[in-house]
């Protein structure tokens, strides 16, 4: 199939890019600027400002891709002012879903994030039960969680609008581990893997939540050849089948979410706070990688 990936040279569009191109797609990858690095044989990169409906409708008028796995945009909350991340992302996915759809994409997954959830607050958020799933309510407090929101909302119409002829979804990948970050390079926050499980206040603030960003791409991969038999818009938490910690949930999460006593008393072992049981159930999709099987040398505790 041939696939466009916008965002491909950001941290968990490089694994997409090689994970599509490794399963025999077609890959075009688009971004502001080119890779980092070695592209993978075969794959085509693009630099185009996704935010320019024309140069993005050229864009497509030229690749006419079948598969479009949307990543690109502001990856983290408040590296920009407010109303800049909002504009951004939001006009950035109207933007190329428009561009997919007019031109004759069939298949388009897009990424949300579990940032819409509403967690870390600075008034204070409790989940209204544990684990999460797709069900839960959302209550974004930040213009990056406002934009993934209204993406999904997005993604929504656009379902709505093509009733069926063209294949959308969502997922909502948790915190991406890239394949480098385990060896110790720094993750998206600063600081290492390593130093995320030694001190569980940095992993607390995300509810412990992680995904390997191969296997985020085995999962779009998955989507892709499913979509036809999937229902319009569906959405999917994408995350790891343990949580980013060496004690139990049961036990962390009241320590840095007091008042969660009770909802995570069956988080017991490695269970994690996020459900990926939708994506195992319509998909058959599990991920195959941990922080323990990943984890350069995890045993022994930073000096």
């Amino acid at each position: 199939m041939k696939v466009m990936v916008t965002g491909g040279s950001g941290r968990l569009g490089r694994s997409v890019v090689a994970g599509l191109a490794e399963r025999g797609h077609e890959v075009v990858s688009v971004d502001l600027r080119p890779a980092d690095g070695t592209v993978p044989d075969g794959v085509v990169e693009r630099q185009v400002d996704l935010t320019d409906p024309e140069g993005c409708a050229r864009l497509f008028a030229e690749v006419r891709p079948e598969g479009l796995v949307h990543l690109a945009g502001i990856a983290v909350p408040f590296v920009a002012p407010e109303r800049h991340i909002f504009t951004t992302n939001a006009t950035i996915a109207f933007t190329t879903l428009q561009a997919a759809v007019e031109h004759g994409t069939s298949r388009i997954l897009v990424a949300s994030s579990p940032t819409p959830l509403g967690y870390g607050s600075p008034h204070g958020w409790l989940p209204q039960y544990l684990p999460i799933d797709e069900a839960h309510p959302l209550l974004p407090w930040n213009a990056y969680a406002l934009s993934k929101q209204t993406i999904e909302h997005t993604v929504a119409m656009f379902s709505a609008q093509t009733g069926g002829a063209v294949r959308l979804g969502v997922f909502r990948p948790c915190f991406v581990i890239s394949p480098e970050e385990w060896r110790g390079a720094p993750t998206q926050q600063g600081h290492t893997v390593r130093e995320r499980l030694d001190d569980p206040a940095l992993a607390a603030v995300s509810l412990f939540n992680y995904i390997d960003a191969r296997d985020a791409a085995g999962f779009i991969d998955t989507w892709l050849a499913a979509a036809t038999e999937l229902p319009g818009g569906e959405v999917f938490y994408v995350g790891a089948a343990d949580a980013m910690a060496r004690k139990p949930l049961a036990e962390l999460m009241p320590l840095y979410h007091p008042g969660t006593d009770r909802l995570a008393a069956g988080l017991t072992g490695t269970e994690p706070a996020f459900s990926i049981a939708k994506a195992e159930r319509l998909l058959g999709w599990r991920p195959g990688r941990s922080w323990r099987t990943e984890l350069v040398d995890h045993d022994h505790p930073t000096d």
